[in-house]
């Protein structure tokens, strides 16, 4: 079965045109060679892919005929994703943007908040050097 297919079928992509694209990107190794989507997958062969900062690593267990279930899928690939993966996914969550991107509506009453807190320590540090200033 092709890779880009086996992909699909175990529920990796939402569609074949997306691992197509992985396979094109570079993102899917197998046996740690970078693949074209053509490339035919056997049962035993170790898959590496790369999926929202993710690199998973599979290991082809046997063939689908067709797109499978989720509770089937584990019949057809073992996971053998390191547990440190998904906590540096973890991790990486709480490093984003707190909960909306900036540029993005209108501000939010805690917004302007802490904008007005801002600029007041701004210029509160403004006023105080220039009673510095004067004293000299």
């Amino acid at each position: 079965m092709r890779i880009d297919k086996y992909l699909w079928c175990v529920r990796y992509y939402k569609t074949r045109t997306l691992a197509t694209i992985a396979c094109k990107k570079g993102h899917i190794r197998v046996n740690q060679e970078v693949v074209k989507p053509s490339r035919e997958v056997y049962a035993q062969d170790v898959i590496e892919l790369r999926k929202d900062q993710i690199n998973y690593k599979l290991t082809v267990n046997d063939i689908p005929e067709s797109r499978v279930g989720a509770k089937l899928v584990d019949i057809y690939r073992t996971d053998t994703t390191p547990k440190e993966q998904f906590e540096a996914q973890e991790l990486l969550k709480y490093s984003k943007d707190y909960y909306r991107k900036k540029g993005v509506g209108r501000p939010t009453k805690k917004d302007r908040r802490d904008i007005d807190d801002f600029t007041d320590d701004a210029s509160l540090e403004n006023s105080i050097f220039k009673d510095l200033d004067a004293e000299e």
